[in-house]
């Protein structure tokens, strides 16, 4: 799939930042992948997973070490290794929406600014 990717999340292991039922848009092309962003990513050890949210931490070898931001969860590269980052998430639509502008910032959308 090419551009844009609307995607639900499920499980805790990226909260606070998103919990489960939120839902965001990914981004596959555009700028590349930096250290805090939030991604979609696959784990070459664990295919049966499918695909994760969670924050890129490194570079490392071909792929990515990322990790979740709730260090309750451990389902990230600690438990299974390196992640090959599929795309970059870059807003949160629903319910709460946010725009993600990576090293862990985003900020909530204009809508939902106090006036």
């Amino acid at each position: 799939m090419f551009g844009w990717w609307p995607i639900q999340v499920f499980g805790p292991s990226m909260a606070p930042t998103l919990r489960s039922g939120d839902a965001v848009l990914a981004r596959r092309r555009g700028r590349g992948v930096r250290p805090g962003d939030v991604v979609v990513a696959r784990f070459p050890a664990r295919p049966d997973i499918g695909l994760v949210i969670k924050r890129a931490v490194r570079r490392q070898g071909d792929g990515w070490w990322v990790e979740g931001d709730n260090a309750f969860v451990a389902d990230d590269s600690r438990a299974y290794g390196v992640a090959l980052v599929e795309a970059r998430v870059v807003a949160r639509y629903w319910p709460r929406p946010a725009v993600f502008r990576g090293r862990g910032e985003h900020r909530p959308a204009e809508s939902d600014m106090p006036e």
